[in-house]
């Protein structure tokens, strides 16, 4: 019988070294992490680097680290260890579930993990933070520069006059490494203030207070009172209370949640900025900062003010104080916009082909006409508003074909009040440009208005402009130089702020519609999720903060006039050689809505397999039908984004969009099998004619060509499928005997089965018994050996008595022989005792016979116990 061959293992490979010889990293390349825990004593500051020699991410961060070594060798020790050979002490006691990963210790504390980008500046950066976790702040321009930063800040005032260690300041100190250790990405930043003059700036005043500070709400000071002043309750405090205008999004390349919870929490504006952690300005990004804080300012918070102004001391004096008259200018000469209650209107295409809007602003005034006392609006009523639109509607016509450039008004009076009357200002817009000041130049002019009351003129200067740009003019509000000062209080459709590193995450903008081609990576999308929708921010436009305000508030009106972006499949090329037609977002709406033909629709997904399987279908009923009247077409789903009333959820799905009847598309059942007769019957049946005029003699004739045609191909089907149901009955008699021959094997092979098993059993029984008799000789054998051994112990005793007798018959005869001498020279001596001896002698030599014979019989006795043996 043949036995089966033993597996043969391969024993792996010795490592080898991972980084260079001459890389300031130290390769522990035999995971030698008892070493790396002995080096890690003598340094402050440490970063382990734990890879795998295989991986690919190991060995594309291993550039990464060592250009970070390069620059911090002097002040960190960069130690890498292989964690993947078996033989290795860091693979025996450490478990990961990922390559590479990286740990920091700030003396006996850590490990910090970085799970950041592996990238060279987000790795320096973080290890600067944990080298040096808390910030100094000398000044009070320190102290501004710290506060006026968008991410959350904790200041702790500590005298170090009294001790070199004031009471707290380590906890503090351990509270600032506790919060990198928890979160990666530092959002919290954690500053000391040793100056009491600088401390008392913020409220400040006793050593060892702690003050967490909020640009849009109250900033708090640490309740020492109420929790202990442990590391670990401050970080929580911060993190429970921190207040957070903008996030930063940094997935990490795998699977991940992240997008989905954040997108989930509502409107999302995602900005995609290049950024460099390791440069000491970002002009850009305190843009962002400062229309973020108007955004969130709802409650004139002072700390917020004094942010902005920080924020915006780089700004131009000449260009504050021009805002500035201008705003007192117009609130003087403009009563209208003292009391504000108004609605954004937009109008429909005046034309299909327009690409042009009506956009009006609906106001209810009571500033105007005869009242009897001043009345006082503080907010807007929404039966007020809910009447002018009523109002509106019904001289809608008025405003619907003004195209003009200027902002035009009109007055109508209220039907629900003589006391006051509606001011609807109106101004074309492009499409792509749906706001009514283009820059801060245009904002001050003067409009040229053509002010009218039911055919009366009005001498009027000024008019309500856009929703974007009305908060420039109500003083009331108290609005700063940018517009949207607390608008995510003022609107349900709040958008959560998050910012993107182009430099790493481009990938993603570009599938949100940012351009493949751009030099500058700079984007701006507003993604809601509830509403399955998202906006584009104009890439003409630079990404500066009044763009993004115009982007913001286009989005918050309750009319949006921003065009919903749908993504487009920039791999499609298109040829017109192809006999399917390949649509696209761009041009769904021209081959199906503005083509006159039939139009036949395929939706696809590249992993559908199925839908590549009617490829050769669609081919062939694109050849049978007239190119002229019906085209046949696909879409891809998955890289093409559709209008909600044409997506579907099961794919393949076919469409039918008539010649007369667009709007009325026929989906082709599902109970159907697709196949071109089906087809064929489907498109005959709900495609209309492309030609209204009666048909002629050649019409006719083409159209019963084509009929015939048609009959024909159908009778070619109609005899593939009997030639096919005739094949498969000849393969149904094949498999038929295939099977009878199959059941008689079975058969036999089922007798063979059960002979095998009655001698299985058979073999069985004998086999129980040659055991038991094997059992049975076993024990025999061992009872015969203990006799043998028995005997064996009784022959050497026997033989030792044997020699020791001749032992003791060899000595009695030398006795007997020495007596015999003495007696010749003494017989005369003893003549006198002879007869009183001799009984004795004779005794004695009668005893000694007998010993003599006892002695011969056992050595008799013994020579034939040998020869038995």
């Amino acid at each position: 019988s043949c036995s089966r061959a033993k597996d043969v293992t391969m024993p792996a490979k010795l490592p080898v070294n991972f980084f260079s010889t001459r890389s300031p990293v130290i390769d522990l390349f035999r995971g030698q992490l008892d070493y790396a825990d002995q080096l890690r004593q003598d340094s402050e500051i440490v970063l382990y680097f734990f890879y795998a020699p295989w991986c690919g991410q190991s060995i594309a961060a291993r550039e990464e680290i060592e250009r970070v070594a390069r620059r911090l060798s002097d002040q960190v020790l960069f130690v890498a260890v292989n964690c993947w050979w078996n033989q290795g002490k860091c693979r025996k006691q450490k478990h990961f579930f990922y390559f590479p990963v990286i740990h920091l210790y700030h003396r006996s504390f850590g490990p910090i993990e970085y799970k950041g980008p592996m990238s060279a500046v987000y790795i320096e950066k973080f290890v600067r933070r944990v080298m040096t976790p808390l910030l100094y702040i000398s000044s009070r321009s320190k102290l501004l520069d710290f506060l006026s930063n968008y991410e959350p800040g904790v200041v702790g005032f500590f005298e170090f006059n009294a001790s070199p260690q004031p009471p707290g300041y380590l906890t503090f100190f351990t509270s600032a490494l506790h919060s990198l250790k928890k979160d990666y990405l530092g959002t919290i930043r954690f500053g000391v203030v040793t100056d009491k003059r600088v401390a008392e700036e913020i409220s400040l005043v006793h050593s060892g207070s702690v003050y967490l500070h909020r640009h849009a709400n109250t900033s708090l000071i640490y309740p020492k009172d109420v929790m202990n002043f442990t590391a670990e309750n401050i970080y929580k405090w911060a993190l429970e209370n921190r207040e957070m205008l903008i996030r930063w999004l940094r997935p990490h390349g795998g699977k991940s949640l992240l997008l989905n919870n954040e997108l989930k929490k509502g409107p999302a504006l995602l900005i995609f900025i290049p950024y460099n952690p390791l440069a000491e300005i970002h002009p850009l990004l305190d843009e962002i900062t400062k229309v973020a804080l108007e955004y969130h300012k709802c409650n004139k918070s002072q700390a917020a003010e004094a942010d902005l102004q920080h924020l915006g001391d780089s700004d131009s004096p000449a260009f504050d104080s021009s805002v500035t008259d201008a705003h007192l200018k117009f609130s003087e000469t403009f009563p209208i916009a003292k009391y504000p209650c108004c609605n954004t209107v937009v109008l429909p295409q005046w034309h299909s082909i327009s690409r042009t809007h009506n956009v009006c602003e609906l106001c209810v005034n009571q500033t105007l006409g005869v009242k009897p006392n001043k009345v006082h609006v503080p907010h807007c009523n929404f039966l007020d508003i809910e009447a002018a639109l009523d109002s509106f509607y019904l001289q809608e016509h008025t405003f619907f074909q003004v195209i003009s450039n200027t902002i035009e008004c009109s007055n109508f009076l209220s039907f629900y009040s003589p006391f006051s009357y509606y001011t609807a200002c109106c101004r074309t817009v492009n499409r792509h440009f749906l706001s009514f000041i283009s820059s801060e130049k245009t904002i001050f002019q003067t409009p040229k208005v053509a002010f009218s009351s039911h055919g009366k003129k009005d001498n009027t200067q000024f008019s309500i402009p856009h929703i974007e740009d009305r908060n420039c003019f109500i003083p009331d509000l108290n609005i700063s130089s940018t517009n949207i000062t607390g608008l995510s209080c003022r609107t349900n459709k709040t958008l959560n702020l998050y910012l993107l590193d182009s430099n790493l995450f481009w990938i993603y903008a570009e599938r949100l519609g940012a351009s493949r081609s751009t030099h500058l990576k700079e984007f701006a999308a507003i993604v809601d999720l509830k509403e399955e929708v998202h906006y584009v921010l104009d890439q003409n436009q630079s990404l500066v903060g009044p763009a993004l305000e115009n982007f913001i508030k286009n989005f918050s009106v309750l009319y949006s006039p921003l065009k919903r972006h749908l993504v487009d499949d920039p791999s499609v090329h298109f040829h017109e050689e192809h006999v399917v037609t390949e649509v696209t977002t761009n041009t769904f709406h021209k081959t199906v809505f503005l083509s006159a033909k039939n139009v036949l629709l395929l939706y696809y997904a590249q992993w559908c397999g199925f839908c590549a399987s009617l490829n050769h279908i669609f081919i062939q009923l694109a050849r049978l039908l007239p190119p002229d009247s019906f085209t046949v077409a696909r879409i891809d789903v998955t890289r093409n984004d559709l209008p909600w009333e044409f997506m579907t959820d099961r794919l393949p799905t076919i469409l039918l969009f008539p010649h007369q009847r667009k709007e009325q598309s026929v989906k082709f059942p599902e109970d159907f099998s697709v196949n071109l007769p089906n087809l064929l019957k489907f498109i005959l049946h709900h495609s209309s004619s492309s030609s209204s005029e009666p048909c002629t003699k050649e019409c006719l004739h083409k159209e019963s060509v084509l009929q015939q045609g048609h009959i024909s191909h159908l009778e070619r089907e109609i005899q593939k499928l009997r030639s096919e149901i005739s094949a498969l009955h000849q393969a149904h008699d094949q498999l038929e005997a295939q099977l009878f021959e199959a059941r008689r094997e079975e058969q036999r092979l089922q007798q063979q089965k059960h002979t095998l098993e009655k001698q299985h059993k058979t073999l069985q029984i004998h086999s129980e018994q040659l055991q038991a008799t094997y059992d049975q000789k076993n024990q025999e054998l061992l009872e015969m050996a203990e006799k043998l051994q028995e005997l064996a112990d009784a022959s050497e005793n026997l033989l030792k008595e044997n020699a020791l007798l001749r032992i003791l018959v060899a000595s009695r005869g030398g006795k007997l022989q020495s007596k015999d001498e003495i007696k010749e020279p003494l017989q005369s001596e003893q003549t006198l005792s002879e007869d009183n001896d001799i009984s004795l002698s004779t005794a004695t030599a009668a005893s000694e016979e007998k010993r003599i014979d006892n002695i011969d019989a056992i050595e008799t006795e013994h020579s034939t116990g040998n020869r038995t043996e």
